[in-house]
C-alpha cells in the first residue's frame, strides 16, 4: 500500500509545484491587466453615477447620465455617422484585403513577398502620422490632389469639405488596415490543408472556382474575426477625425464620432462623469452588435 501512496503523493507535489509556477508566471500579466484595464473601467463606472453641478458640487445621480446619453442628439448624430462609415468602409476594406490574401496564397503572383510587405506597411505607420500625411494630400490649396486638378484646369479639389470628409477618412482607414486584415486572412489560408486544393484542381477547378468554393468557406471564422474587429474599430473612430479637425474645423465638429464627442465632453467641457456614461453606452452597443453578427453568422453556418 505504501508503494502506491508514494507515487500519488509525488504526483500531487509535482502538480502543486507546477500550479505555483504557473501562477507566478501569470501573476505579472494579471497585475498589469487589473491595474490598467479592470481598475480604470470600475472607476469610470463609478464616475458615471455622479453629476458635477455648479451648485452643490459632485452629487450622486444614479443612471441619470445614461438617460441623458440615450437622449443626446449629438451622441446619436456621431453614432449615425459612424454607422454609415461602417456600412461603406468595412466591406470595401475587407474585400480588398481578401483579394490580396487570395492573390498571394495562389502562388501565381510575382513578387508576392514584396506585395505582402507593401500592403502591410501602412499598418506600421501610426494613425496620427497617417492622418497628417493624408491631410496634407487632401488640402485644397497645397494638397497633391488639388494641385493635379488645377494643373489640368479642373479647379481646386477640396477633399476636406463637409461633403467629402467622411469619404476621405474612409480612405485613410482603408489604407491603414487593409494590410492588417490581409495578414489575418492569409494566415488562415495557409492553415487550410493542401489536399483540398489538390482534389479540386484534379476535378478541373480554376483559381476563381477554387477561391470561391473552397478557400473562402474554409476561412469563414477568420473573415468573421476581421468583421468583428472592424466593427469595433469603426465605433472607436477617433484619431483620424481628431487630427483632420485642425485642418477642416468647419467639416468636423466635436460630435463627429461618439469617441470624439466623449473626448470633448471630458476634456473640453470638463464633464468627466457624463463622458464616462457615453463611453459605457457606446461599449454596450458595440458588444450587442458584435454578438448579433457572430450569432447570426454561426447560425447560418449551422444550417
Amino acid at each position: 500500500m505504501s508503494v502506491s501512496v508514494r507515487p500519488t503523493r509525488r504526483r500531487a507535489t509535482i502538480n502543486r509545484a507546477q500550479g505555483v509556477t504557473g501562477t507566478l508566471l501569470v501573476l505579472p500579466f494579471l497585475v498589469v491587466f487589473v491595474a490598467l484595464f479592470v481598475v480604470p473601467i470600475v472607476y469610470s463606472a463609478y464616475l458615471s453615477l455622479f453629476t458635477d453641478q455648479l451648485v452643490g458640487g459632485e452629487t450622486f445621480s444614479g443612471l441619470a447620465n445614461y438617460v441623458r446619453a440615450l437622449t443626446d442628439a449629438h451622441f446619436w448624430a456621431g453614432f449615425g455617422r459612424v454607422v454609415l462609415f461602417l456600412v461603406i468602409q468595412v466591406p470595401i476594406m475587407l474585400i480588398v484585403a481578401l483579394f490580396f490574401a487570395l492573390a498571394i496564397d495562389s502562388g501565381r503572383l510575382r513578387g508576392s513577398r514584396a506585395v505582402r510587405l507593401i500592403v502591410f506597411l501602412p499598418y506600421a505607420i501610426p494613425g496620427i502620422v497617417a492622418s497628417l500625411m493624408w491631410g496634407y494630400l487632401y488640402g485644397p490649396n497645397f494638397g497633391l490632389f488639388s494641385q493635379i486638378t488645377q494643373a489640368i484646369n479642373l479647379g481646386s479639389l477640396n477633399l476636406l469639405s463637409s461633403g467629402n470628409i467622411l469619404g476621405a477618412i474612409m480612405n485613410i482607414v482603408c489604407w491603414e488596415f487593409i494590410g492588417y486584415n490581409m495578414i489575418i486572412l492569409y494566415s488562415a489560408l495557409r492553415a487550410v490543408p493542401a489536399e483540398l486544393y489538390d482534389a479540386a484542381e484534379v476535378d478541373g477547378a480554376g483559381q476563381w472556382r477554387l477561391a470561391w468554393s473552397i478557400k473562402i468557406p474554409a476561412i469563414r471564422q477568420a473573415i468573421l474575426l476581421t468583421v468583428i474587429f472592424s466593427i469595433i474599430g469603426s465605433f472607436q473612430l477617433f484619431a483620424e477625425p481628431s487630427i483632420l479637425s485642425v485642418l477642416a474645423p468647419n467639416s468636423i465638429g466635436t460630435d463627429f464620432s461618439p469617441n470624439l464627442y466623449a473626448y470633448n465632453v471630458a476634456f473640453v467641457n470638463q464633464d468627466v462623469s457624463y463622458s464616462a456614461a457615453i463611453a459605457f453606452v457606446l461599449g454596450l452597443i458595440i458588444m450587442v452588435i458584435s454578438y448579433v453578427v457572430q450569432t447570426v453568422t454561426n447560425r447560418r453556418e449551422g444550417e
